[in-house]
């Protein structure tokens, strides 16, 4: 199911409708953007594949060329133009029109047939193609604002997002990203040296069947019993 319909008319925009679908495809994926010359497959029935994908869109693109309204088509009930954007403006679909060039004009209510005088009142976008990009991106922008389910494929990560790598671990292994608190570290058999938290730090290595490690204040005992000769060692002093 596409997430963005391209609606466009051949001879007057269809350039620029294929370089949108290539560039939102390459953003958000094949399948989120419907363009009729791409996406309908040869032998499929084309009145059901356009009314049924601008029903499943999100949004609709409409390219308006400097010609568009010039067009005698737009005031034939069966012009496939205007049949698309009047079938999303039924469902409730946004149309977002989108100028094709410095040519391309704001839509105006006199130049429009009644059904379609309401996208008048539509806020539009720009698209030079001598300078595209910046007018896609803000395309993009906006799309990503009206529908969430998109996600751009070539955004920068967020600051917020935290990669942490593992190597071979054995037991439980716990990653976070904001910590608040104290943090407790429980380290078994460990037979090299070990070095966790900020501020100063120190390695200290571990070897034989047990260790102690005191800094600070200590003012109890400290009672170790190693292996199984039954004596009690008394390291309190």
């Amino acid at each position: 199911m596409p997430d963005v319909f391209v609606n466009y008319r051949t001879g007057d925009g269809d350039k620029t409708a294929v370089v949108i679908e290539r560039e939102l495809s390459h953003r958000f994926g094949e399948d989120a953007v419907f363009r009729a010359s791409k996406s309908i497959k040869p032998g499929e029935r084309y009145p059901e594949a356009l009314l049924s994908n601008v029903r499943r869109s999100a949004v609709l693109l409409a390219v308006i060329g400097p010609d568009w309204t010039r067009f005698p088509a737009l005031h034939d009930e069966n012009d496939w133009v205007r049949r698309e954007i009047l079938e999303a403006l039924a469902c409730g679909i946004p149309v977002i029109p989108v100028l094709d060039g410095r040519g391309a004009e704001r839509l105006r209510i006199a130049d429009l047939p009644a059904e379609l005088k309401r996208l008048a009142d539509y806020q539009s976008v720009r698209l030079d193609l001598g300078d595209a990009k910046p007018d896609l991106d803000r395309i993009a922008d906006r799309l990503t604002e009206l529908v969430p389910t998109l996600r751009d494929r070539i955004a920068p990560e967020s600051s917020a997002t935290v990669n942490n790598q593992m190597g071979e671990v054995h037991g439980t292994a716990v990653q976070s990203r904001d910590i608040t608190g104290d943090v407790g570290t429980v380290v078994k058999a460990d037979h090299g040296q070990f070095n966790l938290g900020k501020g100063d730090q120190r390695n200290v290595h571990f070897s034989g069947p047990g260790a102690t490690y005191v800094e600070g204040i200590n003012n109890g005992g400290i009672r170790h019993r190693f292996g199984d000769s039954g004596t009690d060692g008394d390291d309190g002093r």
